[in-house]
């Protein structure tokens, strides 16, 4: 899946996937760039990020990432790009 994010009139929240499988791919990118005045929440919905139990955060103009799912334990992980 990729997610454009259009943060230009306010917030944006992605909600990953509740049932990830290994190998699964998330992209998100901040289409208008103005994440760093208007975040992406990136809601984790039950799996780890980063091997966190918390939800995620793009507040850098610009930003786009990559999220790959591993396993219950790392959950997801984040590839930057730039």
């Amino acid at each position: 899946e990729g997610y454009f994010c259009d943060t230009s009139s306010g917030a944006f929240v992605v909600t990953l996937p509740a049932s990830p499988s290994a190998g699964d791919l998330v992209a998100i990118k901040d289409y208008s760039f103005t994440a760093d005045t208007a975040n992406i929440s990136i809601n984790r919905n039950g799996s780890n990020i980063q091997g966190n139990a918390s939800d995620f955060i793009i507040s850098t103009e610009g930003a786009s990432i990559f999220l790959i799912y591993v396993d219950a334990t790392k959950g997801w992980l984040l590839v930057v790009v730039q």
